[in-house]
């Protein structure tokens, strides 16, 4: 018997997602996000303090993100196949000794060079937590709850792990911040090296690595790679790149503007602001009507993300700003959730880590590409002039919406298939590690 096969009814006592993940799960899970969060912004800051060049720095930001575009998503297709624990953990160590390093090399007399090459290490070592925790509890819910909680369950872990990430996405450059001017520049990555060390490896080392493991005694079951290609998925990824383009060109034309205007130690407060309203709807979630389905869900929260990006270019001031920033937070909030719930509907057999992180990724690629662009701009053209660089996000993630409503249309069964997981349909996707294929909702 496999860690991954169950028996056809649940334990009587595991009734709930918490109950069978374990409490201490979550806080681990939630923290261990933090250095991925924390790596573009905290190697901005330490790179342009230590060899005084914005440009440089902008760049190893990129190659931060190239990093982990490459690498990330073949770090998720080894936990398809061997399992999240060994990758996790390698992965881990390789990237707290890589930040490490770059608080040292910031400040020596080494080339370049050795900067951009640690950056790409940084990024392509990193552990994507969100990612890699959706595949467990999706796998735990699958096996180990009732079928009649099984659709609510997956709806409100959705919620949650997306409200998480974008806590973790709004508070992980605050904490850079604080750390970089309270202590030193070379703070961030230590505190990011020390926070992978711990909770990254308690992440791996937990009991629900297990869960999402194949079989060593059967051959892992895989749809063909070239599965991931398909509309359905890039179209995601898509919408998940410009959601990191909206977080990098925010962030940055924020940060110049009150710059510019004074107030510069407010940026992380008013950024913050966006996070409130973002979590509230994440959560909530669960009481959207099945009818509201996640293409329109996905085309009304990204207009609303658009709108309030018009806003924001037009803000001549404090107010103007919290307000785009409060209702920018009501629209990325569900999109977030929208956009990973169709991933883990659309991946293919046996690939949904690979989704997931594939997901991971474009978010941070689009990050880290729109904080070295809208810093450039911001410097040469003005703050004015970056602050309309938001709105391009905006609409890129829009523009997704768009193609996949009319191209990859929902089952018209979907609503009325996902009141229920029956379970009969468990232990087989349990073996293969199909987490949420879609006739599963």
């Amino acid at each position: 018997m496999t860690t991954q096969q169950t028996s056809r009814e649940p334990q009587q006592g595991t009734t709930t997602l918490f109950r069978a993940a374990g409490p201490a799960y979550f806080p681990i899970a939630f923290i261990a996000r933090f250095p991925f969060a924390m790596m573009v912004v905290g190697t901005l800051t330490l790179v342009v303090s230590a060899r005084e060049s914005i440009a440089l720095g902008g760049l190893n930001s990129a190659v931060v993100g190239l990093g982990s575009a490459l690498i990330g998503p073949l770090l998720g297709a080894a936990a398809d196949r061997i399992g999240q624990r060994r990758v996790i953990l390698v992965s881990g160590i390789v990237n707290s000794l890589a930040l490490l390093a770059m608080a040292a090399i910031a400040f020596s007399s080494l080339p370049d060079a050795a900067v951009l090459a640690v950056g790409f290490l940084i990024g392509a070592s990193s552990p994507q937590i969100g990612p890699f925790s959706r595949t467990r509890l999706v796998q735990l819910i699958l096996t180990r709850l009732p079928s009649a909680r099984r659709a609510h369950s997956l709806n409100g872990t959705m919620g949650y792990e997306s409200a998480a990430d974008e806590t973790a996405f709004v508070f992980g450059p605050l904490v850079v911040g604080l750390l970089a001017t309270t202590l030193n520049p070379a703070a961030p990555m230590i505190g990011a090296a020390v926070l992978t060390l711990v909770f990254v490896t308690a992440f791996a080392l937990h009991p629900t690595a297990q869960v999402a493991a194949p079989t060593s005694e059967e051959p892992v079951a895989q749809a063909p790679a070239r599965e991931l290609r398909t509309l359905p998925v890039l179209v995601v990824v898509a919408g998940a790149l410009g959601v990191g383009l909206f977080f990098g060109t925010v962030l940055t034309s924020l940060t110049a503007f009150l710059a510019d205007s004074g107030r510069g130690d407010s940026a992380g407060l008013v950024y913050g602001v966006m996070g409130i309203g973002s979590t509230i709807l994440a959560l909530s979630i669960t009481l959207f009507p099945a009818r509201f389905r996640l293409s329109a869900r996905w085309l009304v929260f990204s207009s609303l993300m658009l709108a309030a990006m018009i806003g924001f270019g037009l803000a001549g001031g404090l107010t103007g700003l919290i307000w785009a920033m409060a209702i920018a937070g009501i629209g990325i909030g569900p999109t977030i959730v929208t956009l990973f719930s169709l991933a883990a509907e659309r991946s293919p057999l046996g690939r949904s880590a690979t989704v997931m992180t594939m997901l991971g990724s474009a978010t941070i690629v689009g990050q880290s590409a729109a904080s070295a662009l809208t810093g450039a701009v911001a410097e040469s053209s003005g703050s004015q002039v970056a602050m309309w660089l938001p709105v391009g996000a905006a609409a890129l993630v829009l523009l997704a919406a768009v193609v996949n409503a009319l191209a990859c249309r929902e089952p018209a069964g979907a609503p009325e298939r996902s009141q229920e997981l029956s379970d009969e349909e468990v232990p087989a996707e349990a073996r293969t590690l199909s987490e949420l294929p879609a006739e599963h909702l």
